[in-house]
């Protein structure tokens, strides 16, 4: 399979000074499903940023791919090619209904506006949100806003998708319409989220960042029996 990103060394420190990320690693392959936990301020959004150019590395090399990426201008591709679902949809979210949310970014790489209206109807269609596309966005539910902040990014038909605790605050029927939603893309995928069962549903493979670098996640077994004691002591 083919390397789509590579961060080799990276690291990353806020302008206080609080480095999150230390000589981090990470290859993401074509197809391949990746999930992401680790304690609250690890810097896990830091590294969805860092792979689009949204922040910049203090040290390391970013490999989007198959080229360094350094420069805005280098980034400006990858954004085309990479999606970011960021954690919150207020954050994505900007245009006054839905299907003009929708229909920003194929406009953005160049679809005249009406092919963009049809790629935005199109997306909303099949995330199973019809009859979403003149709803006033600022007024839908934390779901629903969840679902359109999803479909403005693969509206774009990105190769790579990189999604910021895409399940919080979901009510059930939500968050199963997201799992098949997920498991019905062909696109590589990095998801962030501290839900194990969400995260195991929609990935195949699991990392934790910690101490700035990622490591194999091992969960203790909730259901491990404690060691027997020795029946001297």
């Amino acid at each position: 399979m083919s390397v789509l990103l590579e961060l080799a060394g990276v690291s990353f420190a806020y302008p206080d000074g609080r480095r999150v990320l230390n000589d981090l690693d990470l290859r993401l392959h074509a197809g391949e499903r990746l999930a992401v936990t680790g304690p609250n301020g690890a810097g896990k959004s830091t590294l969805l940023r860092l792979v689009v150019g949204l922040v910049r590395p203090s040290a390391g090399r970013i490999t989007a791919f198959g080229r360094e990426r350094c420069r805005e201008a280098d980034f400006r591709e990858v954004r085309r090619r990479v999606g970011l679902v960021f954690q919150d949809p207020d954050d994505q979210l900007f245009c006054p209904t839905v299907v003009e949310d929708v229909a920003f970014g194929p406009a953005n790489l160049g679809h005249p506006p009406a092919a963009a209206r049809s790629i935005a109807e199109r997306t909303l269609e099949r995330l199973g949100l019809d009859g979403f596309a003149e709803r006033v966005t600022h007024k839908l539910s934390g779901g629903e806003k969840r679902l359109v902040s999803l479909a403005t990014v693969l509206a774009m038909a990105p190769e790579v998708l990189l999604l910021d605790e895409p399940s919080n605050f979901l009510d059930e029927a939500t968050a199963e319409r997201l799992v098949a939603i997920l498991n019905a893309l062909d696109q590589a995928l990095v998801v962030i989220s501290h839900d194990r069962h969400f995260r195991r549903r929609v990935t195949t493979d699991e990392r934790r960042l910690e101490a700035g670098r990622l490591v194999p996640y091992l969960p203790r077994c909730p259901y491990a029996e404690p060691p027997l004691r020795d029946a001297a002591e």
